[in-house]
């Protein structure tokens, strides 16, 4: 199968994929209905077409939190990604490196800050989760800025993790043990090019960033129990002061979609924000993040950096989300099928369709650059 868009990167990546990480990367929680508004909201979105204008020269190029970029396009923390390719994390930092955009690195990755640095050409970002133990998450903090990190996603919408019913069924999550174990092995060597490639070359299979706390108990059967027990279901927005007392880069809040919140990041000195409902991961029946974003831009977007995330498939959806209000975007499913089929190949060639498509949908709505795209070329 060739390769035309990240939709088809989604089925070569479930044809090589053991059946518990594609349905990890690809699921929601509970009914998935906020999962489907993500994709569905934002394909309504129509644009006007303008013709007779020069778009000779179009410039993607962008700005943002001091940094220039080739796209305003971020790959966005997943969880597990290096278990999708022999060491994941390093493959993708390669890969947005060489296009020029960030990648951020998610606490619960396979790859720990330290390997991902050592790959790295450029900066990346970090994700973070407030954690219960405050020392462990200074000391997060502190090897991101011995990394070079250049700005720190703090994800706000996971107190507590939400229930997705597609990890019960796969035996991701609710199988640990021996029989747990098996039943993955046995998905596992369904797929040997993935066996060959990750279970046998990738390893080791642990969550890298919290292998130091975990010790032995640090592979991905753990990774739910992990998340349950040491996510701080007590953090508040008093919380931000001692993140900001270690942290002196940019400060991204991720997981932002009601414009009171926004608002409340702005105060208290937040640099940017994601409108984000956790890929529809979280709380199932929330709005899609196209259909919040407007609100959160008029009520904050001249205070701080508005990036979104969510339903994103393409160059075109990321032209919505900037006439929608968003500076930037974060792509997360987009990679992780990207990553899982080929690997850092697949990342680049997905990034290459993306700014293709971008490239056509600016030429047809009559804009230029990215600092054109506004609500005037949406269709009220």
């Amino acid at each position: 199968m060739i390769a035309a868009s990240a939709l088809d990167y989604r089925e070569l990546a479930r044809r090589r994929l053991p059946r518990f990480l594609f349905e990890y990367i690809d699921g929601g929680s509970y009914a998935e209905v906020t999962l489907d508004r993500n994709v569905t909201d934002l394909k309504d979105v129509a644009l006007r077409q303008r013709v007779l204008r020069d778009v000779s020269q179009i410039d993607l190029t962008t700005r943002m939190f001091d940094q220039d970029f080739t796209l305003p396009v971020a790959l966005a923390p997943i969880g597990l990604a290096g278990m999708n390719a022999r060491r994941g994390e390093c493959q993708a930092v390669r890969a947005a490196n060489a296009a020029g955009i960030p990648f951020t690195l998610s606490t619960v990755s396979a790859c720990n800050i330290e390997e991902v640095a050592e790959a790295a050409s450029a900066p990346f970002w970090f994700q973070l989760y407030m954690i219960r133990d405050r020392a462990f998450m200074r000391d997060l903090m502190a090897r991101a800025v011995t990394a070079g990190c250049t700005a720190l996603v703090f994800t706000v919408d996971m107190p507590v993790p939400g229930s997705r019913y597609r990890d019960y069924h796969s035996g991701l999550a609710g199988a640990p043990g021996f029989l747990g174990g098996m039943r993955r092995a046995t998905q596992g060597a369904m797929r040997p090019g993935w066996a060959w490639d990750v279970g046998i070359h990738g390893r080791p299979h642990n969550l890298g960033n919290v292998a130091p706390v975990l010790g032995e108990k640090s592979g991905i059967e753990d990774f739910f129990a992990w998340m349950r027990d040491n996510f701080d279901p007590t953090v508040t927005w008093d919380d931000l002061d001692f993140i900001r007392s270690e942290w002196d880069g940019p400060l991204i809040i991720k997981g932002i979609l009601d414009p009171e919140d926004a608002v409340r990041a702005a105060d208290l000195g937040a640099d940017g924000l994601v409108v984000s409902n956790h890929g529809g991961r979280q709380l199932d029946g929330v709005p899609s993040t196209a259909k919040a974003l407007p609100a959160i831009a008029e009520a904050a977007g001249d205070r701080l950096t508005i990036l979104a995330d969510g339903g994103i498939r393409s160059g075109l959806d990321v032209v919505r989300m900037l006439a929608l209000g968003a500076q930037g975007v974060l792509l997360g499913r987009a990679w992780a099928y990207a990553l899982g089929a080929k690997g850092e190949a697949g990342i680049s060639h997905m990034l290459s369709l993306v700014e293709a498509e971008m490239r056509v949908a600016m030429s047809l709505t009559g804009v230029t650059s990215i600092a054109d795209i506004s609500s005037d070329i949406l269709v009220r």
